[in-house]
């Protein structure tokens, strides 16, 4: 009788204790046949990331003042160097409060419809809805360690700082204080803000077309020295003594200090366009520096053998000239691209400065287009030809077997050209005909220190 139950009884009860385990056994063989689904890594803010950035961006400001201050400063005559370093320190804060009310938001924020390829809109205007733990929505290399969004807008706000006081070399000595401040903001607004959106706005059109402008080479340099060109020719030449085509830089240490300092501020332009502390910004400081040194050489050789002398302006304005060339290529080509674009940058300008503003007869004053204009195509062509998938893998030039790089560089270059230089004569017009904005005769024989400013950079004593 007893193993009559035990025989109804015991096979469920076994069959109880043993199938958990097949289904277990089944469970596991189920788990292993399907692929885990991989969790989308979330972006966060890096400390290291950060930290770095927040130091490239100190460096990028130390360009403007004192580094383009003292540099330009010592170039034009001792009775306006005040006037420039007022330029360079009033653009600093104006544009800093243009930039974080709605200049920001403009170049790197989104809008609809048809204006979407060309500028932002105002969604970010006072940073509207940016917190200080939010992490910023670009990126270069790296996804999910990212910095502050906070840190990216004043990062790029001084790039928006720098650029119009570049256009100051081309007007110096020679425009109202109020006209020329007017005007600056003005273009900021309407010529920098778009040109940034379309080249380095996830909305871009030139973004989107594949133009290739690592820290500025079309935005900044091209943008900035088209714009000088034409004010230097609309304004009309600086009243000079009968003959005289020139002016001796009164001050050339102040020359020298300034573009050791641009050289040096060049490094947080560059390697922290990158926005993150690894290999590219490594290699970005690399060809930063050698594109320099190169074009340094360069530019000293040059004066050597066709002035007879090398020149201490000469070279610190080939060492800029290489900055300048180096700045779209700096996060897409290696040491040998870097050395051939600073060696000829140095040429295309010593001929641009030398000999062509000469025969044109237009008054740069202290090379803005010649240096920062040319410089600037020159780089970004040289971007098209040297970029080389051994820096960014997804990304090459004519040398590396991808020739319509070079022509997706030529539309970037032209557009900005031709939309820098119609929006800054439109610009310049209607301060002209509203402010005025060409210095008198009496305020530019007298110096626009004392007539702009009431003040004197060195007393009768000095």
């Amino acid at each position: 009788m007893v193993k009559k139950y035990f025989k109804y009884i015991g096979l469920p009860v076994g069959l109880s204790m043993v199938m958990p385990v097949f289904s277990y056994a089944q469970d596991a063989a189920v788990a292993a046949a399907v692929p885990a689904v991989a969790a989308t890594p979330e972006p966060f803010i890096s400390a290291g990331n950060t930290a770095w950035m927040i130091v490239a961006t100190a460096f990028v400001m130390l360009m403007t003042i004192p580094g383009l201050a003292l540099f330009y400063g010592g170039l034009v005559r001792s009775k306006n160097i005040l006037n420039v370093l007022m330029q360079c320190f009033i653009i600093t804060a104006v544009i800093s409060l243009e930039w974080v009310a709605f200049g920001y938001s403009n170049a790197f924020g989104s809008s609809t419809g048809a204006l979407a390829p060309y500028i932002g809109g105002f969604d970010w205007a006072f940073l509207k809805g940016i917190s200080i733990n939010d992490v910023s929505p670009y990126y270069i290399s790296q996804a999910t360690e990212r910095i502050p969004h906070i840190l990216f807008v004043l990062f790029q706000c001084m790039f928006a700082v720098i650029t119009p006081a570049l256009i100051i070399g081309a007007f110096a000595e020679r425009i109202k204080f109020r006209g020329f401040l007017i005007f600056t903001v003005l273009w900021a607004i309407f010529v920098y803000n778009p040109i940034a959106h379309w080249v380095w706005s996830a909305d871009g059109w030139l973004l989107k077309l594949g133009a290739l402008d690592f820290a500025g080479g079309t935005v900044v340099h091209i943008n900035a020295g088209i714009a000088a060109l034409v004010m230097a020719v609309m304004l009309g030449k600086r009243r000079l003594p009968k003959g005289q085509h020139i002016t001796t830089p009164h001050n050339i240490p102040f020359v020298v200090v300034g573009a050791a300092l641009l050289w040096f501020g060049w490094f947080g332009f560059n390697a922290g366009s990158g926005l993150a502390a690894d290999g590219l910004a490594a290699s970005a400081f690399l060809v930063t520096h050698i594109a320099a040194a190169a074009a340094a050489l360069s530019w000293a050789l040059l004066d050597w053998f066709i002035n007879k002398k090398p020149t201490v302006v000469g070279i610190s304005t080939g060492a800029v000239a290489g900055l300048v060339a180096i700045t779209p290529a700096a996060g897409f080509v290696d040491v040998s691209g870097a050395i051939i674009i600073g060696l000829l940058v140095s040429v295309f300008c010593f001929f641009m400065v030398s000999v062509v503003k000469r025969k044109l007869g237009y008054d740069d004053s202290l090379d803005a287009f010649g240096v920062h204009g040319i410089g600037g195509i020159w780089g970004a062509i040289a971007t098209g030809l040297f970029a080389t998938p051994l820096i960014q893998s997804a990304y090459s030039g004519v040398f590396a077997g991808n020739p319509k790089q070079l022509g997706i560089q030529l539309i970037a270059i032209v557009s900005t050209v031709v939309y820098s230089g119609v929006g800054t004569a439109i610009l310049f017009k209607i301060v002209e005909k509203t402010l005025g904005i060409r210095a008198t005769e009496e305020e530019e024989v007298s110096g626009l220190d004392i007539t702009q400013h009431d003040e004197i950079a060195y007393s009768e004593a000095d």
